[in-house]
């Protein structure tokens, strides 16, 4: 089974995976919880980090996660880049595996596109790396390997997995849109591109926008195997 949810944010949000509140009956290591950005638990860089990454490890589930915009990006980069399940991805654990900007995987049946990333509208009360990092944005080589990704399967996949949204949701979720690189981006994919469901995550919100386009914080999305 796949399992998408929204922001962690370390245990701050990721508290909904402890085993007291969420239910892992049936579930093993060939099930999956994606988390949709934000993931925070490889924050420090050392082994303060693992105490927090053992436990996750610890759950009968593998942990899969994009980046979001709070994340250490200086030590999420460090990782070996590997391949699994058709895409680049860094190994944290064994069980628990970034999937990487650009990135298509087949998990569950489905093919996955990722890609992680966002501003960050609280940047100006963070410390440049301890608390903020610049490559929160994505490269212009990011965004063309998202397209060539796309291309060569052919701009059709199952599921698209962000942090955040094309321009059009923003709008609705606020009333204006400030046009960021990033959501003008997605705007591309979200016009060219066939799928069945866009997940994206960052904005701390549950909403179904319409049949294709949710925005999760807290929820799960169970999606059985194909």
């Amino acid at each position: 089974m796949l399992i998408i949810t929204g922001d962690t944010h370390n245990t701050f949000d990721g508290r909904r995976l402890n085993r007291d509140k969420f239910d892992y009956t049936g579930l093993t290591k060939e099930d999956y919880i994606l988390i949709a950005g934000d993931f925070g638990y490889v924050w420090r860089g050392d082994e303060r980090d693992d105490p927090d990454l053992d436990a996750l490890s610890d759950l009968p589930v593998t942990i899969l996660f994009v980046d979001g915009n709070h994340e250490n990006f200086d030590a999420l980069n460090a990782y070996e880049i590997k391949e699994w399940h058709g895409g680049k991805v860094h190994f944290i654990r064994p069980d628990i595996i970034h999937l990487m900007r650009g990135e298509a995987y087949e998990i569950c049946g489905y093919t996955v596109f990722t890609f992680g990333g966002a501003f960050s509208m609280d940047k100006q009360f963070r410390t440049p790396g301890l608390s903020w990092w610049p490559q929160e944005l994505p490269t212009e080589e990011e965004y063309a390997h998202g397209r060539e990704t796309l291309a060569r399967l052919g701009n059709r996949v199952d599921l698209i997995v962000t942090h955040d949204m094309p321009t059009a949701y923003v709008r609705l979720l606020y009333g204006r849109a400030r046009g960021y690189p990033l959501s003008r981006y997605f705007d591309e994919i979200n016009d060219t591109a066939e799928f069945e469901h866009w997940y994206f995550a960052h904005h701390h919100k549950e909403i179904e926008f319409d049949s294709k386009h949710t925005l999760l914080y807290n929820n799960f999305v169970y999606l059985k195997n194909r």
